[in-house]
């Protein structure tokens, strides 16, 4: 008895082993993910911001404190005609991850026929004559006394359930879903990245858009201001102080400067539009929601958060789509070696059969069987060897391509970085001159006033504060455009944002 229980603890776990199966193939290694020795702190001017090492909010666009934009961005989620597009990509990829998942378990089916057939009686004269020559004669001779006798029409009932299960010995159906569940992954990810990609895109045309209002604004300040220009070099004129050559110098500028107004009230137009068309809205839709008057482009915070360099590629999701496509692709590795060996299949049904619909219900109707089938490829002319090979390739540029996205991310996060730095910079340089030209032309206009001085030098500053004051706006856009960029590039934040 001890012996033979010994024996059952030994065959037992081996035939559960066996039942089980083993995985055959590379089993996925998640590779290690490089980041640089050390983080870059961005500093965006003497007085700028600078970027800090604390976590993100997953609303980046927060640190704008902008209401209008933040409603925007809240609204992209839904009304994006793209991310929508993500969203039902993500619904088929859920979808083949239970077709693949099926397979896993027993295939359950009920079928119920009637036949009405004919059988042949030469057949049964045949089978009759070999039984009688086996059992001497008998039954032969009372066929041959018949020579007309057939087999009658014949109804035949069947009803039952059928079972069919794939013994997963060598791991191929759980190859199978396990690369579908790394597919399903993969889209989530993919949906995710598009839709941190159009929450930025929103963010970089509002900012356009802000910018183009403002430098309107500036261009009909302007315009004020050459047109009081003009009316001071008109009165001097008129009063024999001046030649008609001021007055027509001032009327060419206050000319200039309106010309430009209606090129930048289209550019906003069209930047309206490009946000609409975000916001998966027609053209005009949102006309009076964006052109009401604003406070211009906020400032940049003094600090930007933007987290740690090692933990890039838990935030980035178009580095966690590399990984799982690469796993995926090892697991179909695994999935084509599975087809070289043996597959087993355990078939099983069970119901009743008769000649008679009355006899289908009695206990004596009864017809099962139960057993495997072995299927052994043998010569399928290379094609399970070229399958092999094209999954081993498909794994290979799988690891390449997760490589070069996670260099790409590095190179778009510095990149950003460095924006955000030369840009802030460059604002504190133009933000000086835009003090120094507001004072010359302050102080060439009432020498003009007085008739200290010539009107080529009013106009003159009055060209370059102009210039200052667009050049400055446009820079502020920019900085803005840059801690947009630098949040794309940093994954959008922690969290997912589903």
């Amino acid at each position: 008895m001890l012996v033979g229980a010994a024996k059952s603890k030994r065959v037992l776990p081996a035939l559960a082993i066996l039942l089980s199966g083993c995985a055959v193939g590379p089993n996925y290694q998640k590779p290690q993910t490089w980041t640089p020795p050390e983080w870059k702190v961005a500093q965006a001017g003497s007085n700028g911001s600078v970027t800090v090492p604390d976590a993100p909010d997953v609303n980046w666009w927060n640190v704008f404190h902008d209401p209008e934009l933040t409603s925007l961005e809240k609204r992209v989620a839904t009304q994006n005609l793209d991310v929508q597009r993500g969203t039902a990509q993500l619904a088929e990829s859920r979808a083949q991850l239970v077709l693949a998942g099926a397979e896993r378990f027993p295939a359950l089916s009920a079928s119920g026929s009637y036949a009405r057939a004919q059988y042949s009686s030469q057949s049964l004269r045949t089978i009759i004559s070999h039984i009688g020559q086996s059992t001497g004669g008998g039954i032969a001779q009372l066929l041959d006394g018949s020579s007309n006798a057939t087999i009658p029409l014949l109804d035949r009932w069947r009803d039952g359930v059928d079972a069919t299960w794939e013994v997963d010995l060598w791991g191929r159906v759980r190859r199978q879903y396990e690369a579908a569940q790394a597919y399903l992954n993969e889209s989530t990810e993919q949906r995710r990245s598009l839709l941190i990609a159009r929450e930025a895109d929103l963010a970089r045309d509002y900012m356009t858009l802000r910018g183009t209002q403002q430098q309107l604004d500036i261009l009909k300040r302007n315009r004020d201001d050459a047109q009081h220009v003009l009316d001071l070099s008109s009165s001097r004129y008129q009063h024999g102080l001046v030649s008609e050559l001021d007055q027509e110098e001032a009327r060419s500028e206050l000319d200039a400067i309106q010309a430009q107004i209606p090129q930048m009230e289209q550019e906003a137009k069209l930047e309206i539009n490009a946000v609409s068309l975000l916001m998966g809205s027609p053209p005009g839709s949102l006309d009076a929601e964006l052109s009401a008057p604003t406070t211009g482009l906020q400032p940049v915070p003094p600090r930007v958060p933007v987290g740690l360099p090692s933990e890039l590629a838990e935030r980035r999701p178009d580095i966690r789509a590399a990984s799982d496509e690469l796993h995926a692709a090892t697991a179909e590795v695994g999935q084509a070696i599975a087809d070289f060996y043996p597959r087993v299949t355990i078939d099983a049904s069970f119901g009743m059969q008769s000649f008679s619909f009355r006899d289908l219900g009695f206990w004596s109707a009864r017809a099962w069987n139960v057993g495997p089938t072995i299927t052994l490829p043998i010569f399928q002319g290379g094609r399970l060897s070229g399958q092999l090979e094209l999954k081993k390739a498909s794994q290979k540029g799988a690891a390449i391509q997760y490589r070069k996205t996670v260099l790409s991310a590095w190179k778009d996060v510095d990149d950003a970085l460095t924006s955000f730095t030369k840009d802030g910079q460059r604002k504190d340089e133009l933000e000086a001159k835009k003090v120094a030209d507001q004072r010359a032309y302050d102080l060439a206009l009432e020498r003009y006033r007085h008739g200290l001085d010539s009107f080529l030098r009013v106009l003159d500053a009055e060209r370059r504060l102009f210039q200052s004051e667009q050049s400055l706006t446009a820079q502020v856009e920019q900085e803005s455009v840059d801690v947009v960029r630098l949040y794309a590039a940093l994954g959008g934040g922690w969290e997912s944002v589903f």
